[in-house]
């Protein structure tokens, strides 16, 4: 099996402006082209689509855009972590020796039709996904004595280092007490506890070694990839404070990467909601179950990037198809010393963990210098 790197990426800011989605997809292809001189586009063997949005044949348009031919071209949906998919089917093509380098690109509207999933519909009063977020909140902190002032710092921590991100849609800080304030849209959820959906784009670029060494002065390596669907339906996870498909992923990828989770020093996890941080660090270990809360504080107080230090999606906002390329940029980034004031130090090995509806659905990524 071929050994797979990330050699490049561009991305945009995350807005509520409103601009076509093809338009949207070409920005961050065009920002990564730009800086990345050594590529050459006829090199490019596949073109792979991240989005929720209901326009066609986005893959063969983005080529024609950017003035390329690619053996492939095609579309990936799976919801939130459309992006983390397209991108273990890019490392797929690779590492069988389809491909020698793919260009992924995910992109989505402030409007998309992802937000809602209508298989979803009919299972309560509120509309996906803050029907199952409201079950999850309330779950968890019955479950654990969980306080919604716990539950807040999550929020205020990510916004507050989302101000160190010139992507991100956040462009404001928030006490727990701003936080507990905020609009109540249900019973456990403030507006405040939610990612925000909005415009962006997040592009990059894989390639196998021989490939990577043309291209990059600074590789870095997908050494563990760990996916798993438990269902479609919220309804039929094993419980509402635990992410089961999360530990069945990560298990996986470690496994692959022949890693610890002690020996993560960075990582993206998947808060759409407040409660889902605490969750996702429980789930891939880097915390006893109920104790994920008690990380974060731990986190914020001491001013340590480790988790989410772009913003998470609290901070950064939402674009489904864009999130789990976005967060993949930011391991990579971290990788590289490249992420300027959210630089984490020492960083050697780092984790991606994008899920859609419910943790219904998972993957993990670990990245290695």
């Amino acid at each position: 099996m071929n050994k797979v790197g990330i050699a490049a990426y561009g991305i945009t800011p995350f807005t509520k402006d409103d601009k076509k989605i093809e338009s949207a997809l070409f920005e961050s292809t065009k920002n990564l082209i730009e800086k990345n001189p050594k590529i050459e586009k006829k090199e490019i063997d596949a073109v792979l689509i991240s989005t929720n949005n209901n326009s066609k044949y986005l893959a063969p348009i983005l080529s024609e855009s950017i003035g390329i031919q690619p053996k492939t071209s095609h579309s990936i949906e799976n919801l939130c972590n459309s992006g983390t998919n397209s991108i273990v089917s890019a490392y797929s093509y690779i590492a069988s020796g389809l491909a020698d380098m793919v260009l992924v690109s995910g992109a989505e509207r402030y409007d998309s039709p992802g937000q809602i999933l209508e298989w979803d519909n009919s299972r309560g009063e509120f509309k996906h996904p803050i029907f199952w977020a409201s079950i999850f909140t309330s779950s968890y902190k019955r479950k654990f004595s969980i306080t919604e002032e716990q539950l807040a710092m999550v929020s205020v921590k990510n916004h507050s280092q989302a101000q160190n991100n010139p992507n991100a849609f956040s462009k404001k800080t928030y006490s727990v007490q701003d936080v507990m304030n905020s609009k109540k849209i249900t019973e456990d959820l403030r507006l405040l506890d939610c990612s925000r959906s909005c415009t962006g784009s997040a592009s990059i670029i894989l390639a196998s070694e021989k490939m990577m060494k043309k291209i990059t002065d600074q590789p870095v390596w997908i050494t563990g990839v760990g996916q798993k669907t438990i269902s479609a339906g919220f309804t039929k996870n094993e419980s509402f404070n635990s992410m089961e498909s999360t530990k069945h992923a990560v298990k996986t990828a470690l496994n692959m990467a022949d890693k610890k989770i002690k020996d993560i020093d960075v990582a993206e996890v998947h808060d759409a909601f407040s409660v889902c941080e605490p969750m996702a660090l429980e789930a891939i270990g880097m915390t006893n179950p109920g104790e994920g809360t008690t990380f974060v504080k731990e986190l914020y107080e001491t001013k340590n990037l480790k988790i989410n230090p772009r913003g998470g999606l609290i901070g950064c906002g939402h674009p489904l198809g864009a999130t789990g390329i976005a967060q993949t940029i930011e391991i990579v980034q971290q990788l590289q010393n490249n992420a300027e004031k959210r630089q984490v130090e020492n960083t050697d090995v780092g984790l991606v963990h994008n899920m859609s509806a419910a943790a219904t659905s998972s993957t993990i990524l670990v990245l290695e210098k």
